[in-house]
């Protein structure tokens, strides 16, 4: 018996000499891999700490301050607020403050108390349906790129907190009526939700959802801030049955918008189909949202205003350093500009063009915090929209597997095995706590700055340290325009001096002086 067990024990032991055996003899024989056929066996213990990289980077290594995208502070921020527990920070702070970029709003001595923290914003006054918005809301995540119970939490959490929730591109799905939290119904380049057979836009689906009671505002995407120009991109893996049904499109397949839409193609065209937008919704207030390019587009679309008198009810402004679940590595990168200086480009046209107090400003990219508001406010917008800071909320350990539909807290997935795990009335209230918890946060912050209301900050309250022994304001560092300076000349400003004058309300086409740039490169 003795010898049987020994046997036994040689026979174990020998299992794994010989796999590793094997796959040492099937290093050196493939040609694929100069470093495995160099370092046979050794070399996957390599591939395996650099398969697990970004996880020991985010737990042992990287500092509470550092963004990649977003910081274990940050992060850390959010989860205390959507679990309702105590945000109180000890000690002092471990931002530089003498450093660089280093920003804070300036309190008063005599500090003021707003009654409520609800505050809220009214769009489209003058329409038949006008509706008054939070000013901070769920930017647009579709179902889709986001799991049906990640839909369900956003969509409870933003009725009982009375904010909107924006659909994303996706279409409305079942999951977004559920619980029945209000609405922006986000129509891209492929009219999902309201697209004939052959991908145009169909008026009578569109009219026919968007009748419904909880869809309050309709958006039309022009881009988006993480890959302008590129257009949406859902993988296969992740069109599931019901998702092509909701889209109307092929299951299984990459679903992929077009860059460009095909019911327009200037900025006076643009204009008249928010207008068609607004007019098959019953009067609803549309807007549209875009990431900023090229300059003379988006003056383009400025001088169509003033010269159709159609107008936006709302503009969003989605910052490049926006999320989302898929996009080239320079997308994301090196496309589109910033939040900052794209906020200040539309925020001072339309008042250079006498126009800011008859459209509402808002903005997305990267908030998650009061002060993230209140900044954003200062320099022109209305409200703010988030997207991954409620993805937080609901759980997202920004493990960055949106892609692949592994996401491991069952948000960005389509696998039921994970997202079913996602309890819904849980991160609901998740969703709940942390738009309450950080508008008390502002509205604490303001009113020590003697204000009673978000939209009394401007740029003169914030302020930004740009060298170790210099402040600026924001009002010092950016150029304001004053009300109407457009209509009357073109202001000592580098961008509006090079492209105001030559935007065209009919045709995104460059100026001729960016053409004969490009005329200047061609070999002869």
């Amino acid at each position: 018996m003795a010898s049987l067990h020994q046997s036994m024990g040689w026979a174990l032991a020998a299992v794994p000499l010989l796999a590793l055996s094997v796959l040492g003899t099937v290093d050196l024989l493939q040609t694929r891999a100069t470093l495995r056929r160099s370092y046979p066996l050794t070399a996957h213990f390599r591939y395996g700490l650099e398969a697990f990289r970004p996880e020991i980077r985010q737990y042992f290594i990287e500092d509470d301050q550092d963004e990649v995208p977003f910081s274990r502070q940050q992060r850390a921020l959010v989860y205390q607020r959507a679990k309702n527990v105590s945000d109180v920070v000890p000690f002092g702070s471990e931002l530089p403050m003498y450093g660089t970029q280093y920003e804070w709003i300036n309190h008063s001595l005599v500090p003021a108390h707003a009654a409520s923290h609800d505050f809220r914003v009214p769009v489209g006054d003058e329409r038949a349906q006008p509706y008054t918005a939070s000013i901070f809301n769920i930017s647009a995540m579709s179902f889709g790129s986001l799991s049906a119970n990640a839909i369900r939490a956003l969509n409870l959490g933003a009725k009982r907190g009375n904010f909107f929730h924006d659909t994303g591109e996706g279409a409305i799905s079942d999951y977004h009526r559920e619980h029945g939290g209000d609405l922006v119904w986000e129509v891209g380049s492929g009219y999902f939700g309201c697209r004939d057979a052959k991908g145009r836009f169909d008026e009578d689906l569109f009219a026919r959802h968007a009748a419904e009671p909880q869809v309050r505002m309709v958006e039309l995407k022009l881009s988006q801030g993480a890959k302008p120009g590129h257009g949406g991109m859902l993988p296969g893996a992740k069109v599931t049955p019901e998702i092509a049904e909701t889209r109307g499109i092929p299951v299984g397949q990459d679903c992929e918008s077009p860059a460009a839409h095909t019911t327009f193609s200037t900025p006076l065209g643009l204009l008249e189909f928010v207008d068609r937008m607004r007019t098959l919704s019953g009067g609803k207030p549309a807007g549209f949202k875009l990431a900023i390019g090229h300059p003379w587009e988006w003056f383009g679309i400025a001088r169509a205003m003033l010269d159709s008198g159609i107008l936006p009810d709302f503009i969003v402004v989605d910052g490049a350093e926006g999320g989302t679940g898929a996009a080239p590595s320079e997308f994301i990168n090196h496309v589109g500009l910033p939040l900052q200086e794209a906020l200040m480009l539309v925020h001072n046209t339309l008042v250079g063009i006498g126009l800011r107090d008859r459209i509402r400003v808002a903005a997305a990219g990267k908030i998650t915090s009061g002060f993230d508001i209140a900044r954003t406010l200062a320099m022109g917008a209305d409200w703010c929209n988030a997207g991954r800071g409620f993805m937080f909320s609901l759980g997202c350990i920004q493990s960055r597997t949106c892609h692949t539909d592994q996401c491991p807290t069952g948000v960005a997935t389509q696998d039921p095995a994970r997202w079913r795990l996602l309890d819904v009335p849980d991160k609901a209230n998740r969703v709940f706590h942390f738009h309450q918890n950080t508008l008390k946060a502002l509205r604490d912050m303001i009113g020590a700055a003697g204000l009673e209301h978000p939209m009394q900050i401007g740029p003169e309250h914030i302020l930004r340290r740009v060298s170790p022994t210099e402040v600026r304001s924001l009002a010092a560092l950016y150029r304001f325009l004053e009300p109407g300076e457009l209509l009357t000349g073109v202001p000592e400003h580098a961008v509006f001096k090079t492209f105001w004058p030559s935007a065209r309300a009919d045709s995104f086409a460059p100026p001729a002086r960016a053409s004969a740039m490009h005329v200047a490169k061609r070999t002869h």
